[in-house]
């Protein structure tokens, strides 16, 4: 892609003076960088095949994979989807949040075609953070994957955000660091029979774990891709202290953390390694190392979704 001779970053004010000069940019059909709880977004109005080409552009996205369409609130998501019982209980009960429901397409929803990759499904959340705000006010439905380049670990600060797409988007709204860190859980919400596609920090009881890796089919929606969320150094995980190579980086977390040094978290709280995740990761891929090896996380929480996305960085490394 051609790209940009600027990419302005504003701070986001509690008034919610940046929603206009966000606005503007949609209205353009621009994308925006702007941050959910979980990870930062790369916003444009999921209506536009304007918007959404210039999403995919600016990640060097593949076109198969669907993108997560933002919305206000359920009544807006049930415009686009069609809900089930248990969809409706769902949203209900985690919305707005870092939920995201894959349900049926609803044959007259008013989208571009390439948010759900051609396909007879869509991926739908109501979030809080900026994008959150943003769908409040202007009441526009934003497709919004994460604002990174494909593939590459994802951004959780403004900063990340310009390290990887400065040049390739206008506009970076700095909320600050996400809260939660890891990306919204995915569920499959098409049936009955309730299907995790991706982890986060929603754990639905009763709902079954699905094939969690695909690459040579187009996925239902966005974090199934079998190597994801990955820095260019090669990375390991369950790796404990003492089988650390000399060189490496350790990421330790809780007692398996290793002097001088970083730990996702020093204390064994998953809900901070979460938060620390992803800048953990950024860090470590910056400092020219020969490999980068991560203590063992428990599967327990939010710590599935960390071992999901560590699993992912180390795919065929």
């Amino acid at each position: 892609m051609e790209p940009l001779s600027d990419t302005r970053i504003l701070t986001a004010d509690d008034k919610g003076h940046w929603i206009a000069e966000a606005e503007s940019v949609i209205d353009r059909g621009g994308v925006v960088a702007m941050a959910t709880e979980t990870v930062y977004g790369l916003a444009g109005d999921a209506r536009s095949n304007e918007a959404v080409a210039a999403i995919y552009a600016a990640k060097g996205r593949p076109s198969r994979n669907p993108l997560i369409v933002h919305v206000a609130d359920l009544g807006a998501a049930r415009r686009l989807g069609a809900f089930n019982t248990q969809a409706l209980a769902l949203a209900e009960e985690h919305w707005p949040g870092p939920l995201t429901l894959v349900v049926p397409l609803n044959p007259d929803a008013e989208l571009a075609k390439a948010v759900t990759a051609g396909g007879d499904s869509i991926a739908l959340r109501s979030p809080r953070g900026a994008i959150g705000a943003f769908c409040q006010k202007t009441r526009r439905p934003v497709a919004a994957p994460s604002a990174n380049l494909s593939g590459h670990v994802s951004a959780t600060t403004a900063g990340h955000v310009l390290a990887d797409l400065k040049g390739r988007i206008p506009l970076i709204i700095d909320s600050g660091p996400c809260a939660q860190g890891v990306e919204s859980t995915i569920i499959d919400a098409r049936t009955d029979q309730l299907q995790v596609l991706r982890p986060g920090g929603v754990s639905i009881s009763g709902a079954s774990t699905a094939a969690l890796e695909t690459d040579g089919e187009s996925p239902v929606a966005p974090g199934m891709m079998s190597r994801h969320y990955a820095p260019a150094t090669p990375l390991r995980i369950d790796v404990l202290p003492t089988d650390v190579p000399d060189g490496h980086i350790y990421l330790g977390f809780g007692a398996t953390s290793l002097a001088g040094h970083p730990t996702l978290s020093a204390s064994g709280d998953l809900a901070e390694a979460a938060q620390n995740l992803f800048d953990a990761l950024r860090s470590a891929d910056a400092q020219g190392a020969p490999g980068i090896a991560v203590a063992p996380i428990p599967h327990t929480g939010i710590g599935a979704a960390i071992r999901n996305r560590l699993a992912r960085a180390a795919k065929g490394r």
